[in-house]
This record gives structure tokens, sequence and C-alpha cells, in this order.
């Protein structure tokens, strides 16, 4: 009777890979992606701008950045609740540059590491020809170091900046310093420490045991069908005490101790103790497993699925449930909300301080007449020269009392500049006729652009000091 085979496709790890080239194009290729000079992301320290879906914020629009953190940690954590650690196997940088250096770079272009399953074998360094290899692997790496890091700094400075940049380096050597610190942490990283990063620095791991509940899907192995290699303490049981558990059980164990998936393990660990902090869902112990158990006509022993499904056997993995829901409901209202205050976008930016001097008053032949000063900072948001003036709204009673008399007529305020302005408001009448203190009186600066009064126009609330009457009496 002949037994029905299955090969090695290396199926997750090829969608992995798959994966892998497309986040690494988008990320190269989207900083590069400009409508009308603006970006999809980008948060210019330097210019003070923030672009976001192609909208240009200014640093002053800044509220929107706490509802990108919370839409990015949302989701993240919604991600962990549904499919455990996979963020860190599938999208995390860390992963994708060991799998570059590793498996492209050292197994597939230098032949320094033999076989891409193995992953617990270290090169042997003692040979000239592998001390050679790594040279050039570290080299070849330090280039894609550069450029990935380089493709970070395109979030903060545009490239077509960024590369102008490089032609007066001592007026960027920030910029630049930058670059150099993330290359040689990267080569550090990606060399030096490899996964030990994700076992003992990054804090991912730490969160995700809170996360998780027992419809969350990650890489199990099914003990059931396997057997138990290790107690409840996570000591490795003797073969002896496996057999008197199948014997005890009535249980069958399939697991045939190949230990393939320890071998290929990027984090070094062995699937069959149950869920650990450092297995990252990168799966190619299922491939692995998938391998062996295939040729034997069965399936693999090691899949993606939940301790409700394959450990505890109470049912199907429960994928819509409460706190998947939830996680949701909130992710959709938050982006709703940034939308929604996003598309409020303010094209003019006024900020209003008044001088030190509360007022000043003089006699003229029309009467006393009482100033205040004002210093208006305007901002020009759009990417056109427009004409900005205002008016004064006072309260009831008072319509029409107090006047501009700085400016005359409107300014001009080109794009991407602060403007400052010098602003006096002006009354030649008796507002308040108070003998014991000065009085403050609440007025609003309705400030607008000539051409678009309805679309771009903003309104700020300031106040007029009107001085005492004994004041004013004693002016001559």
């Amino acid at each position: 009777m002949s037994v029905k085979t299955t090969s090695f496709t290396g199926s997750w790890r090829n969608k992995r890979y798959y994966y892998f080239i497309f986040v690494t194009i988008f990320t190269l290729v989207l900083p590069w992606v400009n409508i009308e000079g603006t970006h999809f992301f980008l948060l210019s320290f330097e210019n003070l701008k923030l672009h976001l879906a192609f909208v240009e914020f200014d640093m002053q629009e800044l509220y929107l950045m706490p509802f990108i953190l919370m839409l990015m940690f949302l989701g993240i954590f919604g991600i962990t609740v549904l499919g455990g650690r996979v963020f860190c196997g599938w999208t995390c940088p860390q992963t994708i540059f060991r799998v570059i250096y590793r498996d492209l770079i050292e197994t597939k272009l230098l032949g320094l590491r033999k076989r891409i399953k193995n992953k617990q074998i270290e090169p042997d360094m003692s040979l000239m020809k592998n001390k050679f290899k790594k040279v050039i692997a570290i080299l070849l790496w330090t280039i894609l170091a550069l450029i990935a890091s380089s493709n970070l700094m395109w979030f903060f400075v545009p490239p077509e900046d960024f590369f102008q940049y490089l032609l007066n380096p001592d007026e960027h050597r920030l910029l630049f310093a930058i670059v150099l610190f993330s290359t040689l942490f990267l080569v550090y990283d990606i060399v030096k420490l490899q996964e030990d990063y994700c076992i003992y620095v990054c804090p991912y791991s730490r969160i995700q045991s809170v996360l998780y509940d027992e419809h969350t899907v990650m890489t199990i192995y099914d003990f059931h069908r396997g057997g138990k290699i290790y107690d409840e303490k996570k000591n490795k049981l003797p073969s002896s005490s496996q057999k008197e558990i199948q014997a005890r059980t009535g249980e069958y164990a399939e697991c045939t101790a190949c230990e393939s998936c320890v071998s290929i393990c990027p984090t070094h660990i062995d699937i069959r103790k149950g869920l650990q902090l450092e297995c990252i869902n990168c799966l190619e112990c299922a491939d692995a497993c998938t391998t062996v158990m295939g040729k034997l006509g069965k399936k693999s022993l090691i899949t993606w699925s939940s301790d409700y499904e394959i450990t505890e056997q109470k049912g199907k993995t429960h994928y819509w449930r409460a706190k998947i829901i939830g996680y949701i409901v909130l992710l959709v209202g938050i982006t709703i909300l940034t939308a929604i205050m996003g598309s409020n976008k303010e094209h003019m930016l006024l900020n209003i301080n008044k001088e030190n001097r509360l007022y000043s008053v003089k006699k003229t032949t029309d009467g006393i007449v009482v100033n205040n000063a004002y210093e208006f900072l305007v901002q020009n948001t759009k990417r056109e020269d427009m004409k900005f003036y205002f008016e004064v709204i006072a309260p009831k009673g008072m319509e029409g009392k107090i006047t501009i008399a700085k400016p005359t007529k409107p300014f001009n305020v080109v794009p991407g500049i602060k403007k400052k302005k010098i602003v006096i408001l002006q009354t030649t009448e008796v507002l308040v006729n108070d003998t014991k203190k000065d009085s403050i009186i609440p007025i609003v600066i309705r400030a607008y652009a000539l051409g678009h009064e309805d679309e771009i126009v903003v309104f700020r609330d300031s106040s007029f000091i009107y001085p005492k009457a004994d004041h004013i009496k004693g002016i001559k």
C-alpha cells in the first residue's frame, strides 16, 4: 500500500516573502508620491508642517496627532487580540530586515548558511572563506541599512529636499547624524543583536500576554494528536514518560520527534512547549511540520488556530466576538472623527496677543480717543497669495462703537510665512462709565480672506480695555 505524500511548498513562508516585498516597495515609494506638493504622511519639523492624506496642516493644527496615535496603537492591539503576535512576524521592520539579511544575503546570495530550514546552525567562522563572506554580507547590509534609514527620514524630510541637502552636508549635520546613527544601529541590531531584540528589548511581547484570550489565533501545536513533549513546568519529558502518558490516556502520538519545527524557528524556541512570548507567529514551524507530516499522508500538527479550538477542543474559533467588535467600533469611530476634524482645516491661522500697555488715551478735536494695540500673527496655509482683513464684533449695545484705526486696508499674506501685523482698535464713544476700575469689554475678531469670505474665515475672542471715568476726566 502506498503512502500519500505532500511535497514541501513553504506555503506560509512564501506568502510572507511576497508580503515583505509589497511592504518594502510600498514604504519606499510612498514618500515620493505627492499631490500638488503634499504627501500622504509627512511630519516636517523644519517647516513645522504635517501632511496627512495629502492635506497640509500647520503645527498649530496638530490636534490630529493624538487621534493618529490612537489609531495606530488600537490597531496593533486589535490585531494582537485577533491574530496574536502576527504584526511581529509579518510586518515588523525588524523581522523583515532579519529575513533580508539571513535568508537572502547570507543564505541565498553568499551561501554562508547552508539552508533556510535550519536557523540554529551558525556558520563556521574559523574558515577564512566564511570570514570573507561575513564581511561581504555586513557590507551589503550596511548599504541596505543606509537606504532604510534614509527611507525613514523621508517621512520627516521629503525626499526631494533630502537629496538636495546631500549637496550641503555642513548645513544639515543633524539630519545626517540621525541617518548615520540609525544605519549603525540597524547594522548592530540585525547582525549582532538579531532576534534577541524581539525577545529582550521589544516591549510588545510583554503586552501580548495581557491581550490574548482563548480565541486569539496563534501558532499552536496540537498535543492531542502529536502527544505531550513537555510537562506542565515546560520540562521535556523523556520518551518513557511520553509512552506512559499515551498508555494511560489511550492517545496515539503522531509527532515524529524530527524537530524540524525547532530547527527552522528564527527565535530559537520549541513551539511544542505551548504559548511563549518569543513566538512571532511567522508560521515557519507550521510549514516544516506540513512537509514532514505530508510525507506520512497526514495534516500538520502545527497550525494557526486558537486554544479554544485546538487545546481545549470546545469548538470553532470565534472571530467576531465582543472584543474584536469593540476594537472595530473604536477604530471606525476615531477614523470618522479624524476625517471630520481634518476636513475642517483652517486655511488662515490667527493668534492675537494684546500689547503690554493696556490702552492709550488722547484728546483730539473729535473728543477723547481710547486706543488698544494688538499684535496679530497671521499665516496663510493655502498655496496662493491672499489678502486678509478683519472686523470687530462688539457686545450688544456697543455695535459700531469700536473701530479699526490700523490697518486701514486689507494686507497681503503669502503662503507658508507667518506675518506679524500691529493692529490698533479705537473708540471715541463712552463705552462704560465706571469710576472705580478699568472695564474689560469682550469682543470677537472676525478675520477673512477677500474673495473667500464664506470659505476662509476665523473667529477669535479678545478684549478691549476701556479706562475708568476718572482717568478720562484727567486727560487735558
